[in-house]
Protein backbone atom coordinates (compact mmCIF):
# COMPACT_ATOMS: atom_id res chain seq x y z
CA UNK A 1 0.00 0.00 0.00
CA UNK A 2 1.37 3.43 -0.69
CA UNK A 3 1.24 5.00 2.57
CA UNK A 4 3.34 7.88 3.98
CA UNK A 5 3.32 9.79 7.35
CA UNK A 6 0.50 11.27 8.21
CA UNK A 7 0.40 15.12 7.86
CA UNK A 8 -2.01 18.09 8.82
CA UNK A 9 -2.36 19.29 4.49
CA UNK A 10 -3.48 22.77 6.04
CA UNK A 11 0.21 22.84 7.21
CA UNK A 12 3.36 24.95 5.46
CA UNK A 13 4.93 21.29 5.89
CA UNK A 14 2.87 19.46 3.69
CA UNK A 15 4.46 19.47 0.23
CA UNK A 16 4.63 18.17 -3.51
CA UNK A 17 6.94 16.99 -5.83
CA UNK A 18 6.34 20.03 -8.44
CA UNK A 19 6.42 17.38 -11.20
CA UNK A 20 4.41 14.75 -9.59
CA UNK A 21 1.84 14.33 -12.06
CA UNK A 22 4.28 13.98 -14.54
CA UNK A 23 3.31 10.18 -15.73
CA UNK A 24 0.89 10.07 -12.49
CA UNK A 25 -1.79 7.62 -11.93
CA UNK A 26 -4.91 9.47 -11.82
CA UNK A 27 -8.38 7.53 -10.31
CA UNK A 28 -12.10 9.23 -11.24
CA UNK A 29 -14.17 9.31 -8.53
CA UNK A 30 -18.17 10.05 -9.57
CA UNK A 31 -19.70 10.81 -5.84
CA UNK A 32 -22.63 10.04 -6.12
CA UNK A 33 -21.85 6.67 -7.52
CA UNK A 34 -18.71 6.10 -5.51
CA UNK A 35 -20.16 5.53 -1.95
CA UNK A 36 -23.36 6.74 0.21
CA UNK A 37 -22.55 7.15 4.09
CA UNK A 38 -25.52 8.16 5.32
CA UNK A 39 -28.03 6.12 3.85
CA UNK A 40 -29.95 8.50 1.44
CA UNK A 41 -29.25 6.96 -1.87
CA UNK A 42 -26.79 9.01 -3.07
CA UNK A 43 -23.05 8.63 -2.89
CA UNK A 44 -20.71 11.69 -0.72
CA UNK A 45 -17.51 12.69 0.61
CA UNK A 46 -17.66 11.07 3.88
CA UNK A 47 -18.33 7.88 1.93
CA UNK A 48 -14.48 9.05 -0.12
CA UNK A 49 -13.15 9.13 3.48
CA UNK A 50 -14.21 5.11 3.56
CA UNK A 51 -13.18 4.03 0.50
CA UNK A 52 -9.56 5.18 0.75
CA UNK A 53 -7.86 2.76 1.75
CA UNK A 54 -9.06 0.57 -0.98
CA UNK A 55 -7.96 3.51 -3.42
CA UNK A 56 -4.36 3.80 -1.93
CA UNK A 57 -4.39 0.03 -2.00
CA UNK A 58 -4.67 0.39 -6.60
CA UNK A 59 -0.98 2.14 -5.70
CA UNK A 60 -2.36 5.37 -7.81
CA UNK A 61 -0.72 8.84 -7.52
CA UNK A 62 -4.13 10.78 -7.11
CA UNK A 63 -7.59 10.97 -6.95
CA UNK A 64 -10.01 13.04 -9.17
CA UNK A 65 -13.09 14.07 -7.95
CA UNK A 66 -15.94 15.03 -10.28
CA UNK A 67 -18.01 18.17 -8.98
CA UNK A 68 -19.47 18.29 -5.32
CA UNK A 69 -20.13 22.16 -5.15
CA UNK A 70 -23.65 23.42 -4.46
CA UNK A 71 -26.01 23.03 -7.25
CA UNK A 72 -29.48 22.60 -8.59
CA UNK A 73 -27.96 19.60 -10.35
CA UNK A 74 -29.44 19.79 -13.68
CA UNK A 75 -26.48 18.54 -14.68
CA UNK A 76 -25.39 16.25 -11.62
CA UNK A 77 -23.09 19.41 -10.41
CA UNK A 78 -21.40 20.46 -13.15
CA UNK A 79 -23.94 23.14 -12.88
CA UNK A 80 -22.51 25.10 -9.67
CA UNK A 81 -24.20 27.49 -8.05
CA UNK A 82 -21.47 28.23 -5.37
CA UNK A 83 -18.05 27.27 -6.26
CA UNK A 84 -16.98 27.75 -2.77
CA UNK A 85 -18.89 25.59 -0.34
CA UNK A 86 -20.08 21.65 -0.67
CA UNK A 87 -23.76 20.95 -1.86
CA UNK A 88 -25.42 19.51 1.07
CA UNK A 89 -26.36 16.15 -0.88
CA UNK A 90 -22.37 15.22 -0.50
CA UNK A 91 -21.53 16.65 3.07
CA UNK A 92 -19.88 19.24 4.11
CA UNK A 93 -16.72 21.31 3.81
CA UNK A 94 -15.49 20.08 6.85
CA UNK A 95 -16.19 16.50 5.15
CA UNK A 96 -13.66 17.99 2.14
CA UNK A 97 -10.94 18.49 4.52
CA UNK A 98 -11.55 14.86 5.88
CA UNK A 99 -10.74 13.68 2.51
CA UNK A 100 -7.80 16.06 2.06
CA UNK A 101 -6.36 14.78 5.09
CA UNK A 102 -7.02 11.23 5.03
CA UNK A 103 -6.08 11.14 1.12
CA UNK A 104 -2.66 12.68 2.15
CA UNK A 105 -2.10 10.06 5.02
CA UNK A 106 -2.50 7.44 2.82
CA UNK A 107 -0.27 9.42 -0.22
CA UNK A 108 -2.50 10.13 -2.83
CA UNK A 109 -3.49 13.56 -3.91
CA UNK A 110 -6.37 15.36 -4.50
CA UNK A 111 -7.56 17.20 -7.80
CA UNK A 112 -10.77 18.18 -8.10
CA UNK A 113 -12.65 19.16 -11.00
CA UNK A 114 -13.42 22.56 -11.73
CA UNK A 115 -15.90 23.92 -14.00
CA UNK A 116 -15.31 27.49 -15.16
CA UNK A 117 -16.96 27.65 -18.35
CA UNK A 118 -20.18 28.33 -17.06
CA UNK A 119 -22.31 28.40 -13.91
CA UNK A 120 -25.98 27.20 -13.17
CA UNK A 121 -28.82 30.19 -13.39
CA UNK A 122 -28.94 29.95 -9.53
CA UNK A 123 -25.48 31.14 -9.30
CA UNK A 124 -25.99 35.20 -7.76
CA UNK A 125 -23.43 36.27 -9.94
CA UNK A 126 -26.31 34.84 -12.83
CA UNK A 127 -29.09 36.39 -10.77
CA UNK A 128 -27.33 39.78 -11.06
CA UNK A 129 -26.19 39.59 -14.15
CA UNK A 130 -30.01 38.93 -15.45
CA UNK A 131 -31.33 41.44 -13.59
CA UNK A 132 -30.60 44.95 -15.80
CA UNK A 133 -28.41 46.17 -18.47
CA UNK A 134 -26.02 47.93 -16.10
CA UNK A 135 -25.36 46.59 -12.73
CA UNK A 136 -22.42 45.50 -11.37
CA UNK A 137 -22.24 42.13 -13.05
CA UNK A 138 -24.00 43.13 -16.30
CA UNK A 139 -21.11 42.08 -18.32
CA UNK A 140 -20.49 38.77 -16.39
CA UNK A 141 -22.16 36.36 -18.39
CA UNK A 142 -22.12 36.24 -22.43
CA UNK A 143 -25.27 38.79 -23.72
CA UNK A 144 -26.49 40.03 -27.60
CA UNK A 145 -29.28 41.68 -29.14
CA UNK A 146 -30.96 39.48 -31.13
CA UNK A 147 -31.21 39.79 -34.95
CA UNK A 148 -33.31 42.05 -36.62
CA UNK A 149 -35.45 38.89 -36.88
CA UNK A 150 -35.90 38.00 -33.29
CA UNK A 151 -33.78 35.17 -34.30
CA UNK A 152 -30.55 34.43 -31.94
CA UNK A 153 -27.37 36.68 -32.68
CA UNK A 154 -25.79 33.62 -34.97
CA UNK A 155 -25.81 30.22 -35.89
CA UNK A 156 -24.20 28.57 -32.35
CA UNK A 157 -25.69 25.09 -31.50
CA UNK A 158 -25.36 23.52 -27.65
CA UNK A 159 -23.85 20.68 -27.19
CA UNK A 160 -26.86 19.24 -25.42
CA UNK A 161 -29.59 20.15 -28.88
CA UNK A 162 -30.63 22.89 -29.98
CA UNK A 163 -29.35 26.79 -30.23
CA UNK A 164 -26.46 27.90 -27.43
CA UNK A 165 -28.54 30.77 -27.28
CA UNK A 166 -31.54 31.20 -24.92
CA UNK A 167 -34.20 34.51 -24.94
CA UNK A 168 -34.29 36.32 -21.42
CA UNK A 169 -37.60 38.26 -21.42
CA UNK A 170 -36.30 40.61 -18.37
CA UNK A 171 -32.78 41.96 -20.39
CA UNK A 172 -34.93 41.32 -23.76
CA UNK A 173 -31.59 39.42 -25.15
CA UNK A 174 -29.89 36.18 -25.53
CA UNK A 175 -27.88 34.70 -23.37
CA UNK A 176 -25.00 31.63 -24.64
CA UNK A 177 -25.29 28.46 -22.70
CA UNK A 178 -22.72 25.51 -24.59
CA UNK A 179 -24.82 23.04 -22.50
CA UNK A 180 -28.29 23.09 -21.14
CA UNK A 181 -30.44 26.04 -21.13
CA UNK A 182 -29.81 26.36 -17.69
CA UNK A 183 -25.92 26.93 -17.31
CA UNK A 184 -25.28 30.11 -19.12
CA UNK A 185 -21.67 30.61 -19.94
CA UNK A 186 -19.50 33.32 -17.87
CA UNK A 187 -18.19 35.71 -20.22
CA UNK A 188 -14.03 35.77 -20.03
CA UNK A 189 -13.41 38.90 -22.52
CA UNK A 190 -14.68 40.36 -18.38
CA UNK A 191 -11.35 41.16 -16.28
CA UNK A 192 -13.50 40.59 -13.21
CA UNK A 193 -14.76 37.03 -14.24
CA UNK A 194 -11.28 36.37 -14.74
CA UNK A 195 -10.29 37.30 -11.23
CA UNK A 196 -13.07 36.19 -9.78
CA UNK A 197 -12.32 32.34 -10.57
CA UNK A 198 -9.15 32.79 -10.35
CA UNK A 199 -10.37 33.57 -6.18
CA UNK A 200 -11.83 30.00 -6.35
CA UNK A 201 -9.04 28.46 -7.47
CA UNK A 202 -7.09 29.96 -4.60
CA UNK A 203 -10.15 28.89 -2.27
CA UNK A 204 -9.50 25.24 -2.87
CA UNK A 205 -5.50 25.76 -3.00
CA UNK A 206 -5.66 27.16 0.57
CA UNK A 207 -8.31 24.43 1.35
CA UNK A 208 -5.27 21.71 0.00
CA UNK A 209 -5.87 20.52 -2.92
CA UNK A 210 -3.38 19.12 -5.16
CA UNK A 211 -4.81 20.11 -8.12
CA UNK A 212 -7.64 20.41 -10.76
CA UNK A 213 -8.76 18.65 -13.57
CA UNK A 214 -10.64 21.78 -15.88
CA UNK A 215 -14.00 21.21 -16.98
CA UNK A 216 -14.53 22.25 -20.90
CA UNK A 217 -10.83 24.05 -20.62
CA UNK A 218 -11.24 25.28 -24.34
CA UNK A 219 -14.55 26.71 -24.07
CA UNK A 220 -13.60 29.64 -21.74
CA UNK A 221 -13.60 32.19 -24.51
CA UNK A 222 -15.44 32.32 -27.26
CA UNK A 223 -14.71 35.05 -30.25
CA UNK A 224 -16.23 38.56 -29.17
CA UNK A 225 -17.06 39.57 -32.67
CA UNK A 226 -19.99 36.46 -32.42
CA UNK A 227 -19.08 35.23 -36.09
CA UNK A 228 -21.22 32.43 -37.17
CA UNK A 229 -19.30 28.67 -37.57
CA UNK A 230 -18.50 27.40 -40.98
CA UNK A 231 -20.69 24.12 -41.60
CA UNK A 232 -18.69 20.74 -42.05
CA UNK A 233 -18.94 18.47 -44.76
CA UNK A 234 -20.46 15.43 -44.00
CA UNK A 235 -17.03 13.53 -45.25
CA UNK A 236 -15.43 15.22 -42.12
CA UNK A 237 -17.94 15.03 -39.02
CA UNK A 238 -16.91 12.33 -36.20
CA UNK A 239 -18.08 11.56 -33.07
CA UNK A 240 -14.87 11.90 -30.86
CA UNK A 241 -16.81 14.59 -28.31
CA UNK A 242 -20.53 14.32 -29.03
CA UNK A 243 -22.76 11.61 -30.32
CA UNK A 244 -23.32 11.20 -34.27
CA UNK A 245 -27.12 11.96 -33.97
CA UNK A 246 -26.23 15.34 -32.61
CA UNK A 247 -26.08 18.22 -35.07
CA UNK A 248 -23.28 19.81 -33.50
CA UNK A 249 -20.46 18.11 -35.12
CA UNK A 250 -21.88 19.65 -38.38
CA UNK A 251 -19.95 22.60 -37.79
CA UNK A 252 -16.45 23.88 -37.64
CA UNK A 253 -16.36 25.20 -34.20
CA UNK A 254 -13.89 28.00 -34.63
CA UNK A 255 -15.57 30.93 -33.24
CA UNK A 256 -17.60 29.68 -30.45
CA UNK A 257 -14.50 27.42 -28.37
CA UNK A 258 -10.98 26.89 -28.56
CA UNK A 259 -10.25 31.10 -29.33
CA UNK A 260 -6.68 32.28 -28.82
CA UNK A 261 -7.23 34.28 -26.36
CA UNK A 262 -7.92 31.52 -23.71
CA UNK A 263 -4.04 31.26 -23.30
CA UNK A 264 -3.87 34.68 -21.57
CA UNK A 265 -6.45 33.17 -18.65
CA UNK A 266 -4.60 29.87 -18.70
CA UNK A 267 -1.29 31.43 -18.18
CA UNK A 268 -2.64 33.61 -14.93
CA UNK A 269 -4.29 30.24 -13.73
CA UNK A 270 -1.05 28.21 -13.99
CA UNK A 271 0.42 31.49 -11.96
CA UNK A 272 -1.73 31.10 -9.62
CA UNK A 273 -1.19 27.46 -8.90
CA UNK A 274 2.64 27.47 -8.97
CA UNK A 275 3.59 28.41 -5.19
CA UNK A 276 1.60 25.15 -4.42
CA UNK A 277 2.68 23.18 -6.59
CA UNK A 278 -0.08 22.05 -7.59
CA UNK A 279 -0.88 20.41 -10.89
CA UNK A 280 -3.80 21.19 -13.70
CA UNK A 281 -5.67 18.32 -16.33
CA UNK A 282 -8.05 20.36 -18.67
CA UNK A 283 -10.38 18.99 -20.79
CA UNK A 284 -10.62 19.66 -24.27
CA UNK A 285 -13.46 18.73 -26.38
CA UNK A 286 -12.95 19.31 -29.60
CA UNK A 287 -13.74 16.56 -33.28
CA UNK A 288 -11.14 18.38 -35.33
CA UNK A 289 -8.20 19.77 -33.17
CA UNK A 290 -8.40 18.12 -30.45
CA UNK A 291 -4.62 16.88 -29.89
CA UNK A 292 -3.82 20.49 -31.64
CA UNK A 293 -5.39 22.36 -28.83
CA UNK A 294 -3.76 19.85 -25.97
CA UNK A 295 -0.10 20.69 -27.78
CA UNK A 296 -1.09 24.44 -27.88
CA UNK A 297 -2.17 24.17 -24.25
CA UNK A 298 0.39 22.39 -22.25
CA UNK A 299 3.43 23.76 -24.24
CA UNK A 300 5.96 25.08 -22.26
CA UNK A 301 6.32 25.48 -18.45
CA UNK A 302 3.46 28.70 -18.00
CA UNK A 303 0.35 26.66 -19.42
CA UNK A 304 -1.69 23.90 -18.16
CA UNK A 305 0.38 20.84 -16.98
CA UNK A 306 -1.59 18.35 -18.96
CA UNK A 307 -4.99 17.75 -21.03
CA UNK A 308 -6.84 14.96 -21.22
CA UNK A 309 -7.27 13.25 -24.85
CA UNK A 310 -10.54 11.73 -26.54
CA UNK A 311 -8.64 9.53 -28.63
CA UNK A 312 -8.67 6.62 -26.84
CA UNK A 313 -12.14 7.88 -24.85
CA UNK A 314 -14.53 6.89 -28.10
CA UNK A 315 -15.29 4.84 -31.20
CA UNK A 316 -14.05 0.88 -31.38
CA UNK A 317 -11.37 -0.96 -30.51
CA UNK A 318 -8.32 0.82 -31.01
CA UNK A 319 -6.01 -1.46 -33.17
CA UNK A 320 -2.07 -1.09 -33.31
CA UNK A 321 -2.15 0.77 -36.43
CA UNK A 322 -4.84 3.63 -34.82
CA UNK A 323 -2.87 4.02 -31.78
CA UNK A 324 0.46 4.13 -33.79
CA UNK A 325 -1.14 7.40 -35.54
CA UNK A 326 -2.92 8.77 -32.86
CA UNK A 327 0.52 8.89 -30.94
CA UNK A 328 2.45 10.12 -33.90
CA UNK A 329 0.21 12.67 -34.29
CA UNK A 330 1.01 13.62 -30.69
CA UNK A 331 4.57 13.98 -31.24
CA UNK A 332 3.85 16.36 -34.43
CA UNK A 333 1.59 18.81 -33.03
CA UNK A 334 2.19 17.53 -28.70
CA UNK A 335 6.01 17.08 -28.87
CA UNK A 336 6.08 20.06 -25.93
CA UNK A 337 2.80 19.09 -24.16
CA UNK A 338 2.00 16.44 -21.80
CA UNK A 339 -0.91 14.21 -22.77
CA UNK A 340 -3.77 12.03 -20.05
CA UNK A 341 -4.63 8.81 -21.37
CA UNK A 342 -8.18 7.26 -20.38
CA UNK A 343 -10.26 4.53 -21.53
CA UNK A 344 -13.63 5.59 -19.56
CA UNK A 345 -15.30 8.35 -17.81
CA UNK A 346 -18.20 9.77 -16.46
CA UNK A 347 -19.26 10.94 -20.35
CA UNK A 348 -18.46 7.97 -22.18
CA UNK A 349 -19.21 4.11 -22.60
CA UNK A 350 -17.60 2.21 -20.26
CA UNK A 351 -14.90 0.76 -22.51
CA UNK A 352 -15.15 -3.09 -21.51
CA UNK A 353 -18.45 -2.70 -22.88
CA UNK A 354 -17.17 -0.04 -26.23
CA UNK A 355 -14.83 -2.56 -26.78
CA UNK A 356 -16.49 -5.90 -26.41
CA UNK A 357 -13.29 -6.79 -24.12
CA UNK A 358 -12.86 -10.36 -23.32
CA UNK A 359 -10.26 -10.78 -20.32
CA UNK A 360 -7.39 -10.89 -21.88
CA UNK A 361 -8.07 -7.99 -24.06
CA UNK A 362 -8.99 -5.76 -20.93
CA UNK A 363 -5.31 -7.06 -19.36
CA UNK A 364 -3.48 -5.99 -22.58
CA UNK A 365 -5.05 -2.76 -22.68
CA UNK A 366 -4.88 -1.95 -19.21
CA UNK A 367 -0.72 -2.66 -19.12
CA UNK A 368 -0.64 -0.98 -22.49
CA UNK A 369 -1.87 2.36 -20.79
CA UNK A 370 0.71 1.91 -17.80
CA UNK A 371 3.24 1.60 -21.22
CA UNK A 372 2.18 5.11 -22.86
CA UNK A 373 3.68 8.34 -22.59
CA UNK A 374 1.47 10.36 -20.59
CA UNK A 375 -0.27 10.06 -17.37
CA UNK A 376 -3.04 8.04 -16.97
CA UNK A 377 -6.86 8.38 -15.57
CA UNK A 378 -8.92 5.44 -14.52
CA UNK A 379 -12.59 5.40 -14.19
CA UNK A 380 -14.08 3.58 -10.96
CA UNK A 381 -15.01 0.24 -11.54
CA UNK A 382 -13.21 -0.09 -14.84
CA UNK A 383 -10.49 -1.95 -12.66
CA UNK A 384 -13.15 -4.21 -11.83
CA UNK A 385 -14.15 -4.63 -15.64
CA UNK A 386 -17.56 -3.05 -14.85
CA UNK A 387 -19.93 -3.10 -18.22
CA UNK A 388 -21.85 -0.11 -19.28
CA UNK A 389 -25.48 -1.21 -17.65
CA UNK A 390 -28.46 -0.89 -19.66
CA UNK A 391 -30.71 1.61 -18.06
CA UNK A 392 -34.41 1.79 -18.38
CA UNK A 393 -36.06 5.12 -19.93
CA UNK A 394 -37.71 5.32 -16.77
CA UNK A 395 -35.00 5.19 -14.59
CA UNK A 396 -32.64 7.93 -16.54
CA UNK A 397 -31.63 10.86 -14.92
CA UNK A 398 -28.74 12.49 -17.49
CA UNK A 399 -31.31 15.14 -19.41
CA UNK A 400 -27.97 14.31 -22.79
CA UNK A 401 -29.41 10.90 -22.75
CA UNK A 402 -33.23 12.09 -22.52
CA UNK A 403 -33.19 14.64 -24.92
CA UNK A 404 -31.64 12.13 -27.65
CA UNK A 405 -33.14 8.78 -26.64
CA UNK A 406 -33.01 6.12 -27.67
CA UNK A 407 -30.32 6.51 -30.49
CA UNK A 408 -28.21 7.61 -27.65
CA UNK A 409 -29.34 6.53 -24.73
CA UNK A 410 -27.21 9.24 -22.31
CA UNK A 411 -23.91 9.02 -19.97
CA UNK A 412 -26.32 7.08 -17.27
CA UNK A 413 -25.07 3.51 -17.98
CA UNK A 414 -21.86 4.86 -16.96
CA UNK A 415 -22.46 6.20 -13.72
CA UNK A 416 -24.04 3.87 -11.89
CA UNK A 417 -23.33 2.93 -8.29
CA UNK A 418 -19.89 1.47 -7.31
CA UNK A 419 -20.23 -2.37 -6.04
CA UNK A 420 -18.46 -3.11 -3.11
CA UNK A 421 -20.07 -6.23 -1.55
CA UNK A 422 -21.70 -9.04 -3.52
CA UNK A 423 -24.18 -10.31 -0.73
CA UNK A 424 -25.54 -6.70 -0.54
CA UNK A 425 -28.94 -5.96 -2.59
CA UNK A 426 -27.30 -1.96 -3.53
CA UNK A 427 -23.65 -4.09 -4.08
CA UNK A 428 -22.46 -2.23 -0.72
CA UNK A 429 -23.18 1.28 -1.85
CA UNK A 430 -26.26 1.96 0.09
CA UNK A 431 -28.10 1.07 2.55
CA UNK A 432 -31.34 3.22 0.87
CA UNK A 433 -34.42 1.28 -0.55
CA UNK A 434 -33.81 3.03 -3.59
CA UNK A 435 -30.77 4.79 -5.02
CA UNK A 436 -30.59 7.15 -7.21
CA UNK A 437 -29.36 5.08 -10.25
CA UNK A 438 -30.50 1.47 -9.72
CA UNK A 439 -27.41 -0.94 -8.99
CA UNK A 440 -27.04 -3.57 -11.98
CA UNK A 441 -27.70 -7.06 -11.00
CA UNK A 442 -24.94 -8.01 -13.01
CA UNK A 443 -22.50 -5.53 -11.73
CA UNK A 444 -22.79 -7.43 -7.68
CA UNK A 445 -20.60 -10.36 -8.85
CA UNK A 446 -17.95 -7.93 -9.80
CA UNK A 447 -17.78 -6.21 -6.59
CA UNK A 448 -14.58 -5.50 -5.17
CA UNK A 449 -14.74 -8.06 -2.05
CA UNK A 450 -15.52 -10.30 -4.68
CA UNK A 451 -12.77 -9.61 -7.27
CA UNK A 452 -10.03 -9.15 -3.99
CA UNK A 453 -10.92 -12.95 -3.23
CA UNK A 454 -10.31 -14.06 -6.59
CA UNK A 455 -6.50 -14.52 -7.85
CA UNK A 456 -7.50 -13.84 -11.80
CA UNK A 457 -9.71 -10.91 -11.41
CA UNK A 458 -8.69 -7.49 -12.88
CA UNK A 459 -8.17 -5.76 -10.11
CA UNK A 460 -5.17 -7.76 -9.16
CA UNK A 461 -3.75 -6.91 -12.93
CA UNK A 462 -4.53 -3.30 -12.02
CA UNK A 463 -2.39 -3.17 -9.12
CA UNK A 464 0.55 -5.06 -10.46
CA UNK A 465 0.51 -2.92 -13.86
CA UNK A 466 0.24 0.34 -11.50
CA UNK A 467 2.94 -0.70 -9.58
CA UNK A 468 4.88 -1.92 -12.98
CA UNK A 469 4.97 1.72 -13.66
CA UNK A 470 5.91 2.94 -10.57
CA UNK A 471 8.95 1.07 -10.68
CA UNK A 472 10.43 2.44 -14.23
CA UNK A 473 11.27 5.81 -15.07
CA UNK A 474 11.33 5.43 -18.65
CA UNK A 475 7.70 4.52 -18.30
CA UNK A 476 6.71 7.12 -16.12
CA UNK A 477 8.75 10.42 -17.32
CA UNK A 478 10.68 8.64 -20.09
CA UNK A 479 10.86 9.48 -24.35
CA UNK A 480 8.66 7.29 -26.69
CA UNK A 481 10.69 6.56 -29.99
CA UNK A 482 10.49 4.00 -32.50
CA UNK A 483 7.37 3.41 -32.32
CA UNK A 484 5.60 0.97 -35.50
CA UNK A 485 3.29 -1.85 -36.42
CA UNK A 486 4.54 -5.10 -36.83
CA UNK A 487 1.53 -8.29 -37.48
CA UNK A 488 -0.55 -6.65 -36.13
CA UNK A 489 1.51 -6.01 -32.50
CA UNK A 490 2.13 -2.34 -31.19
CA UNK A 491 5.70 -2.23 -31.02
CA UNK A 492 7.63 0.71 -29.18
CA UNK A 493 10.82 2.26 -26.81
CA UNK A 494 10.47 4.25 -23.69
CA UNK A 495 13.81 5.65 -22.63
CA UNK A 496 15.01 7.57 -19.76
CA UNK A 497 18.53 8.37 -18.33
CA UNK A 498 20.22 4.74 -18.77
CA UNK A 499 16.85 2.68 -18.47
CA UNK A 500 15.50 1.43 -21.73
CA UNK A 501 12.42 -0.49 -22.12
CA UNK A 502 10.86 -2.20 -25.29
CA UNK A 503 7.62 -2.71 -25.49
CA UNK A 504 5.37 -4.96 -27.19
CA UNK A 505 1.98 -5.44 -27.73
CA UNK A 506 -0.23 -8.12 -29.88
CA UNK A 507 -3.71 -6.63 -29.86
CA UNK A 508 -5.19 -9.00 -31.78
CA UNK A 509 -7.03 -12.14 -31.30
CA UNK A 510 -4.25 -14.39 -33.16
CA UNK A 511 -0.55 -15.29 -32.64
CA UNK A 512 1.83 -13.00 -33.29
CA UNK A 513 5.82 -13.05 -33.90
CA UNK A 514 8.39 -10.95 -33.44
CA UNK A 515 11.79 -10.48 -34.18
CA UNK A 516 13.72 -9.87 -31.02
CA UNK A 517 15.82 -6.11 -30.89
CA UNK A 518 19.48 -6.40 -31.51
CA UNK A 519 21.43 -6.06 -28.05
CA UNK A 520 21.35 -7.72 -24.67
CA UNK A 521 17.74 -8.01 -23.42
CA UNK A 522 15.99 -9.52 -20.33
CA UNK A 523 12.32 -10.17 -19.85
CA UNK A 524 10.63 -8.21 -17.10
CA UNK A 525 6.99 -7.90 -16.12
CA UNK A 526 6.37 -11.48 -15.85
CA UNK A 527 3.37 -10.65 -13.52
CA UNK A 528 1.41 -9.09 -16.20
CA UNK A 529 2.24 -11.97 -18.69
CA UNK A 530 5.22 -10.73 -20.47
CA UNK A 531 6.50 -13.01 -22.90
CA UNK A 532 10.07 -13.83 -23.36
CA UNK A 533 12.26 -14.44 -26.23
CA UNK A 534 12.45 -18.18 -27.28
CA UNK A 535 15.14 -20.67 -28.05
CA UNK A 536 14.78 -19.71 -32.07
CA UNK A 537 15.75 -15.94 -30.85
CA UNK A 538 12.06 -14.81 -31.71
CA UNK A 539 9.42 -13.75 -29.66
CA UNK A 540 5.82 -15.08 -29.92
CA UNK A 541 3.11 -13.92 -28.32
CA UNK A 542 -0.25 -15.36 -27.88
CA UNK A 543 -3.38 -13.27 -28.22
CA UNK A 544 -3.15 -10.07 -26.64
CA UNK A 545 0.02 -10.76 -24.94
CA UNK A 546 2.82 -8.16 -24.45
CA UNK A 547 6.54 -8.68 -24.48
CA UNK A 548 8.52 -5.95 -22.18
CA UNK A 549 11.81 -6.32 -21.76
CA UNK A 550 14.78 -4.07 -20.66
CA UNK A 551 17.92 -3.40 -21.93
CA UNK A 552 21.34 -4.57 -20.10
CA UNK A 553 24.17 -2.29 -19.85
CA UNK A 554 28.28 -3.51 -20.09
Amino acid sequence: MNVQTAQDPMSKTFTRDPDWWRGAVIYQIYPRSYQDSNGDGIGDLLGIVQRLPYIASLGVDAIWISPFFTSPMKDFGYDVSDYCDVDPMFGSLADFDAVIETAHQYGVKVMIDLVLSHTSDQHPWFKESRASHDNAKSNWYVWADAKPDGTPPNNWLSIFGGSAWQWDAGRMQYFLHNFLTSQPDLNFHEPQVQEALLDVSRFWLERGVDGFRLDTINFYTHDAELRDNPGLPAEARSSKTAPAVNPYNWQEHLYDKSRPENLGFLRKLRAVMEPYNAAAVGEVGDEQLGLEIMGQYTAGDDLMHMCYAFELLSGETPDAAYIKDVMDKVAAVAADGWACWAYSNHDVQRHISRWDLGPAAARAFTTLMMCLRGSACIYQGEELGLPEADIAFDDLQDPYGIEFWPEFKGRDGCRTPMVWEKSNHNGGFSEATKTWLPVPSEHVNLSVNAAEDDPASLVHHYRRAIAFRHSHSALKVGAQVDMRVEDGCLVFTRLDGDEELFCAFNLTETPATLETPAGKWHAVGGELNSASPMEDGKIHLGPWQPCIMLREHG
